[in-house]
């Protein structure tokens, strides 16, 4: 995967023009530094976080606690503060998953 900088995306809703960015977090050194940041509408977003958390953590091979702690680090720096609750959430649901690292 190849950092994007700044990504931007705009959509119209409602007759709106509403802009989309995201970026990762300058402190993030670890084995997502290179990761790309997507922004995602979701009806499930539970779900969806947790198939995210899943694929990024296999897509880097992350395989102690430093690798899940930066990638929980990453996620609640790129979402407002109205979605940490279903970020952890859907990390604590992979509780048994990430267990095996």
């Amino acid at each position: 995967m190849e950092r994007v900088g700044v990504k931007k995306r705009q959509r119209k809703r409602n007759n709106k023009v509403i802009s989309l960015s995201a970026s990762l977090p300058d402190g993030v050194c670890g084995v997502f530094a290179g990761s790309t940041c997507v922004v995602k509408c979701s009806t499930d977003p539970i779900s969806d976080m947790r198939e995210s958390i899943t694929e990024m953590i296999r897509e880097v091979d992350a395989c102690d606690w430093n690798d899940i702690e930066e990638l929980v680090y990453c996620y609640i720096a790129l979402n407002s503060s109205d979605v940490h609750d279903v970020i952890i959430d859907a990390f604590l649901s992979l509780s048994s998953f990430l267990n095996r690292l």
